[in-house]
């Protein structure tokens, strides 16, 4: 016997949450096209990243719904974020002492 009871709708999420999620999205956007006219040196990756950050982390809390899923989902959505973390890190480790 299955004790699933699908008649609730589950999480709603009011209207006006996804048109400023939207508009954020889009201000982000614009913003990264100006930014990408000026040129930051070494920081170009930084600042492109950071921008693109954000906007992946707005996808993720509300278009995706992770914002109101339990511990154990937000486990699933870090624990990958902290394995690139990790080989990022050992790539910049590795990299001074390759041999050309």
């Amino acid at each position: 016997m299955n004790d699933n009871n699908h008649d609730e709708p589950g999480h709603v999420v009011p209207y006006k949450m996804y048109v400023r999620v939207l508009v954020a999205l889009l201000i982000l956007t614009v913003t990264t096209v100006w930014v990408a006219q000026y040129d930051f040196g070494v920081m170009n990756v930084v600042v492109a990243m950071v921008i693109a950050s954000i906007k992946a982390m707005l996808v993720a809390l509300f278009f995706m719904h992770l914002k109101y899923e339990n511990p154990l989902t937000w486990g699933y959505a870090i624990f990958p974020l902290i394995l690139l973390t990790l080989l990022i890190g050992m790539l910049f480790l590795d990299n001074p002492f390759r041999v050309s």
